[in-house]
């Protein structure tokens, strides 16, 4: 026995470094073998009235009827405690175990000699000790069979002066429940290794699926999966991109959007065969909200359950490290010829001021000189006209000299509302440009480029309009729309011709005489280094210009002006 003893100390003390099952589990498995428990004892009782009468006896012992009687209504009572009582269950499974024991006991001295069927009931009350309870409970539930058992054979014997061959079934009996005990107890480990390495993996999985999620929902580009007709992942990018407002019922509201919006989209998507990547450009609706971005890149790649992955790409990333390659590119070239052209240039344009001033300085007092001035005054306008256009071909250099000595993007961040405001009174005082807006967003700019960029807005505007009305005027529109904001130039000229729109934004293409046909060129330029838009609006009652820049939140301005 002590060495027994021993023996089940062992597994104890390894068995309370492990953690039984949940509460909620420890309940269902109770209610289980509550149940259990009120099936055998009433199959044992109509058996023990069975047994009686094959044996001619009219009611079986008085002992053993008070012990199956009371060990039923114990039986509905523990169950009825599992199904009322939710809390604690451990304390209620290790009472109804002790119950057995106990009851069991009686039974198997009302019996006389050891049982198979009891000795099979026991082995059941020790591994559900062992499976269901902690090792200390569940060594005192063992060693109260094996001491019952034991000594209640030894008393009997005793006392009816029986034989003690019985003793030695008892002892073998006492054994068998600590071999039972020790195989429950690993199979319980087991099972108890197995669950704990489950919940570990489905919680991995779990926030392996809410990093994923995060860092799809924080992607710049757009995703969405398709199963089939139907949208089951869009991020937040993707709404932004494709000018779709989300709502509450997301992934509803935009199958129906998409399909209304994006048909021809949504269609080519669904008609890339499996196996098979494709890659194309689509260009948005000439909508507002979709002018915004004009066009995307889609990946479409077919999945292996017969879904579609599909990435939007914004251009305009890509258009601003292209434009910074161009315009690096053009620099170096300009870089390298302007000195060359601005010497002879500069040599023309003082021989014509030279020429010009010989003849207002030549007298006109006899008849010869006379003639002779007036050939000089047909010269005169001959150097006046090469005088300006030296000028003229100087400004076109200063213009190209500037795209040469353009460096990254110094970005800051800016509120743009008190920004325009003060760049208005800096610039344009004294003529009549307008400011309007009440929203006061944030952007991401160049402060440099963006002032380059509204003074030849705001310049061309005020010189088209004074054409057309004797009072010039220019209005100026700040707006938000969804994640962008968007400045208006207004003016009341003639606006762009239909067949010019196309060339608007070309080096060297101008409607003006004077001009150098490089100021919207620069314009759009410094506009896609910053990853912004500049177009031309034809559908609007006014001649529209109109920035589009990415907005920023409050909370991002200040993270970015801590980092600046």
């Amino acid at each position: 026995m002590t060495l027994l003893a021993k023996t089940m100390t062992i597994i104890n003390n390894y068995r309370q470094q492990n953690d039984t099952l949940p509460s909620s589990q420890l309940r269902r498995l109770g209610l289980v073998y509550s149940s259990y428990r009120l099936v055998v004892n009433v199959f044992y009782l109509i058996l023990a009235y069975a047994n009686a009468n094959a044996d001619n006896l009219l009611l079986p012992s008085l002992l053993q009827q008070t012990a199956l009687v009371f060990y039923t209504l114990l039986s509905i009572i523990l169950l009825g405690l599992f199904y009322v009582v939710r809390k604690r269950p451990q304390r209620q499974l290790g009472f109804g175990l002790v119950v057995d024991i106990i009851m069991l006991s009686l039974l198997l001295y009302s019996s006389g000699a050891p049982d198979l069927q009891l000795t099979m009931l026991y082995m059941v009350v020790v591994a559900a000790s062992f499976m269901l309870l902690p090792g200390s409970q569940a060594l005192v539930i063992t060693l109260l069979a094996v001491i019952f058992v034991i000594y209640q054979q030894f008393f009997y014997a005793l006392s009816s002066s029986i034989s003690l061959a019985n003793l030695g079934d008892a002892l073998l009996m006492s054994a068998s429940f600590l071999v039972v005990g020790f195989l429950s107890w690993t199979i319980s480990q087991r099972l108890l290794h197995v669950e704990k390495v489950s919940a570990q993996q489905a919680k991995e999985v779990a926030r392996l699926n809410d990093i994923n999620q995060e860092v799809i929902s924080q992607m710049v580009n757009g995703v969405i999966v398709l199963d089939q007709q139907q949208v089951v992942l869009a991020n937040r990018a993707t709404y932004q991109l494709l000018g779709i407002t989300e709502k509450n019922n997301a992934l509803e509201n935009f199958q129906q959007q998409l399909a209304h919006l994006h048909a021809q989209l949504l269609e080519t998507c669904l008609a890339v065969p499996a196996g098979q990547t494709r890659l194309f450009t689509y260009k948005l609706p000439t909508t507002i909200e979709a002018s915004i971005v004009a066009r995307l890149r889609v990946q479409v790649t077919p999945l292996e359950d017969y879904s579609r992955l599909i990435i939007l790409e914004d251009l305009r990333r890509e258009q601003a490290s292209a434009q910074q390659l161009k315009l690096a590119s053009l620099g170096q070239l300009t870089a390298s010829i302007a000195h060359e052209i601005r010497n002879p240039l500069s040599a023309i344009s003082q021989a014509s001021q030279l020429l010009m001033e010989e003849v207002d300085d030549q007298p006109a007092n006899t008849v010869e000189t006379a003639a002779a001035n007036s050939v000089d005054d047909g010269n005169q306008e001959l150097y006046k006209m090469i005088f300006s256009q030296t000028k003229r071909v100087n400004r076109i250099i200063e213009d190209v000299l500037k795209l040469s000595k353009r460096q990254p993007p110094n970005k800051h961040s800016i509120e743009l509302k008190s920004w325009m405001v003060e760049f208005i009174a800096n610039h344009f005082n004294g003529h009549d440009v307008f400011l309007s807006g009440t929203v006061q967003p944030f952007i991401v700019f160049d402060t440099d480029q963006l002032e380059q960029i509204l003074i030849n807005l705001i310049n061309n505007g005020l010189r088209y309009s004074s054409l057309s009305h004797p009072h010039a005027y220019v209005e100026v529109e700040v707006y938000s729309r969804r994640n962008d904001v968007i400045i208006d130039i207004l003016d009341k000229g003639a606006g762009v011709k239909s067949a010019d729109i196309e060339h608007l934004f070309e080096p060297f293409f101008t409607t003006d005489k004077a001009g150098t046909g490089l100021g919207l060129y620069l314009s759009q330029a410094f506009s896609e280094a910053n990853q912004a838009r500049l177009i031309y609006v034809p559908e609007h009652e006014k001649t529209c210009f109109r920035l589009i820049i990415p907005a920023i939140s409050a909370e991002a301005n200040h993270v970015d002006s801590a980092s600046i």
